[in-house]
């Protein structure tokens, strides 16, 4: 037992409303049957069928002792149907009887190995969280003139944290702010992008010039020796005083500044590659600016996002669904946002990881 409950607990199971009715219509059937058995004499028998009761109660549970409850109620009325049925060969009952103890003990096993490998993975989710937690921090909702929020969704539920990353930064230099997406998937991709964000939590501090900063974070990359991989990034730098803000863009999707209902791309003053691979360029990373004014919402964001497309294969159109939301709080906008990337695809959610952090100018 721990404080949370027991240590093997599992979250009640929760059949969707079409698959309850599919299994209602399967017992209802199998009632059907026991009683057209009861209703046709002697001369014919349905029992075999019973089989199906364990095997059906097994789908809606994690407790092994509901189809072997099942199992029983279906061996007793396997031996209700014999005496009714008693001019039958015994092979056709022994059959019958068999084939109810087979699918009961079956039904019990897989229930045993399905709930198994479901504790295992709500395991796998816990460390999942606990490393996302540690990794990718909850900014502050207000920080200077700054109103905060950061969405993630990771491609794979069962992952909870993928190779996107984010961090909010209060400097002596100003507000830094850092939003990538690291090439490839699973652990190489989340160990990358830890090395990101130790650096980048370093360097924020220490580096008064945000391109300065965006190159450190390209030397972290570009000097692993293994997992050799690049990041796109965007680099932020907001005055505490709500002046002009700075950015980095280092082969990232442009953010999106919507003011007054527009919305427009913040372009960089040059095209610039991913961390990890300015060296093969030579040259350095440009900051350019821009001049916030009260009430701007500034969407920092993945190409999970941007790319997420419908049945008809169609991009999802990012900037004109943040034009057409309304005027509310950071985290409500990025929650209308991945409700409608939700509908746009049709599934779960995005079927690549994707960050969003909007950042709102307050009066």
């Amino acid at each position: 037992m721990t404080a949370d409950g027991p240590k093997d607990a599992l979250p009640a199971l929760r059949l969707p409303r079409r698959t309850r009715r599919l299994l209602g219509c399967a017992f209802l059937l199998l009632v059907a049957a026991v009683v057209a058995d009861l209703l046709t004499g002697p001369g014919t028998t349905l029992s075999p069928v019973l089989a199906v009761a364990p095997m059906l109660a097994g789908a809606t549970t994690r407790s092994a002792r509901v189809p072997l409850f099942a199992g029983a109620v279906a061996t007793a009325a396997v031996v209700l149907l014999e005496v009714s049925n008693s001019h039958l060969p015994n092979s056709v009952h022994l059959t019958a009887l068999i084939t109810v103890l087979a699918a009961t003990l079956a039904s019990a096993a897989n229930v045993v190995l399905v709930s198994a490998r479901e504790r295992e993975l709500t395991q796998v989710r816990t460390v999942a969280e606990a490393a996302q937690r540690a990794l990718l921090r909850p900014p502050p909702e207000r920080l200077g003139p700054l109103r905060v929020a950061v969405r993630y969704a990771a491609a794979a539920a069962e992952a909870r944290i993928g190779g996107d990353l984010y961090e909010v930064v209060d400097t002596p230099h100003g507000i830094r702010i850092l939003l990538g997406d690291v090439q490839g998937h699973g652990l190489p991709a989340v160990e990358t992008a830890a090395d990101v964000l130790g650096t980048f939590r370093e360097a924020a501090r220490t580096e008064p010039d945000l391109a300065r900063v965006a190159e450190r974070l390209d030397a972290a990359l570009a000097g692993r020796a293994v997992n050799e991989r690049f990041a796109t990034a965007l680099l932020l730098d907001v005055e505490r005083s709500g002046g002009r803000a700075g950015f980095v863009n280092c082969g990232h999707p442009h953010p999106l500044l919507r003011r007054a209902g527009r919305v427009t791309e913040l372009a960089p003053p040059q095209h610039a590659p991913p961390l990890g691979l300015l060296g093969l360029i030579g040259g350095h990373y440009r900051a350019g600016g821009f001049d916030p004014l009260p009430g701007d919402l500034l969407l920092l964001y993945t190409d999970g996002v941007s790319e997420a497309r419908n049945a008809a294969d169609r991009f999802y159109p990012l900037a004109q669904r943040l034009a057409g939301l309304p005027a509310a709080s950071p985290g409500a906008v990025l929650d209308a946002l991945l409700a409608d990337v939700r509908d746009w695809v049709g599934v779960a959610g995005p079927t690549d990881d994707a960050a969003l952090l909007a950042l709102r100018w307050e009066h």
